[in-house]
């Protein structure tokens, strides 16, 4: 009863705060100016985007109730001997069942070991500590109530900053394969959410929560992350990786160099991107070859898609197209999500690649909306009506519809 007051509270009081003139947050997983879009619309009593306000603030009370996650909670300890040390298993990996102890590990691709899954591991543990700094710091920037910005960095500190339960910034032993390797440059892929939480900071910035000394704290980190994803031989392995790999890595990198303000770089790998990962990946049909090749290969088309998204976003924010990049032989991005959108639209339509598990439509309902604001096209909307059912829910607030 007492949490679901506060809720009702907030929601209360919500006006003050929506709707005031203030510049963009430096906040790169959104296109420039979408939050004060939405902001400006929740000011002048948009009813559909408040609905998605009070469910954000629910998940946000409920977060409220989650201790911080740190990697000294995992039962396994790292090949260095130092917990301090992120660690993780390559989810395609199993045992071997002819050998006593099980090793090497044999891949068996699409199917997940739900061994990575588990608290012995990291993974799991920094996606949800992403996802809690994310509803924390979006409830806070929407609503200005001050609990949400404190638990946010709280969560930021732990994970970041504090001696006793702070992450050391590299990868080393991400995605091992038992019997093979104690790390793969394939695990930088799960530091994307590393990058999206740091990314979350901006959002505090006018909380006394999150004081200069975390901010010069988390920058300290960011950059050291920043030399490790620039010089180490399995981050420079995953950056010559050809398919999604390579996507996301360009992606985190930018991400974070933006946070470290370092445009230039930013700015190199935006424009670099439409040659080297939109046309090597995307043929002219609007198929991703590389990722057809796998055993779930309609869930990796998505997958990839959604970094090139991410890409597109970020490129935005130096000034780059992406969205619209077009190059001999390749499709470009809208035609890529143009190929899957009638094996979206029709779940029953046979995917003439390999897909060893059904899809949930679900899963596009994020790059269908992004599609409809971006390209302006109703068929995105119309298949999103269709098979939708995050209306309300926060990411309608992240990509309002353009003003009319």
């Amino acid at each position: 009863m007492m949490r679901l007051l506060g809720v009702l509270i907030v929601l209360g009081s919500l006006s003050p705060r929506i709707g005031a003139a203030e510049p963009s947050p430096n906040y790169f997983s959104v296109r420039p100016s979408s939050l004060t879009e939405t902001k400006a619309r929740l000011g002048r009593g948009d009813e559909a985007l408040g609905k998605c306000l009070k469910k954000l603030v629910a998940e946000a009370e409920q977060t409220l109730q989650e201790k911080p996650p740190t990697v000294m909670d995992k039962t396994r300890i790292p090949p260095s001997g130092d917990k301090h040390d992120y660690m993780s298993t390559a989810p395609y990996f199993w045992p071997d069942p002819q050998k006593k102890d099980g090793l090497p590990y044999f891949r068996q691709d699409g199917k997940v070991n739900p061994e990575c899954r588990t608290d012995a591991y990291d993974g799991p543990r920094v996606s949800r500590m992403a996802k809690m700094v994310e509803s924390l710091a979006l409830a806070y920037y929407f609503t200005g109530e001050e609990r949400y910005a404190v638990h946010a960095a709280t969560c930021l500190r732990v994970w970041f900053v504090e001696p006793a339960t702070r992450m050391n910034p590299h990868l080393n032993f991400a995605q091992a394969v038992p019997g093979l390797n104690s790390g793969r440059g394939e695990g930088v892929l799960e530091g994307r959410n590393l990058a999206a939480a740091a990314g979350c900071a901006s959002l505090l910035s006018e909380s006394p929560a999150w004081k200069k000394s975390d901010h010069d704290a988390l920058q300290a980190w960011l950059r050291d992350y920043f030399e490790w994803l620039s010089t180490n031989r399995l981050a420079l392995a995953e950056a010559a990786a050809k398919n999604n790999h390579g996507t996301y890595y360009d992606a985190q990198v930018m991400r974070v160099a933006l946070l470290l303000g370092k445009k230039d770089v930013a700015l190199k790998i935006a424009g670099e991107a439409g040659k080297k990962r939109i046309a090597s990946q995307i043929a002219a049909d609007g198929t991703q070859p590389l990722e057809l090749q796998r055993t779930t290969s309609l869930s990796y088309s998505r997958f990839n898609l959604e970094a090139l998204f991410d890409l597109s976003i970020l490129a935005e924010h130096v000034g780059v197209d992406l969205w619209h990049d077009q190059q001999p032989g390749s499709g470009g991005i809208q035609k890529a999500l143009d190929f899957l959108l009638p094996y979206i639209d029709d779940p029953k339509k046979p995917w003439p690649y390999k897909q060893l598990k059904a899809v949930d439509p679900q899963e596009f309902a994020g790059l269908l909306l992004q599609a409809s604001r971006v390209y302006q096209d109703p068929k995105y909307a119309d298949v999103l009506s269709g098979i939708d059912k995050t209306a309300g829910k926060r990411i309608w607030l992240l990509y309002p519809a353009a003003k009319r």
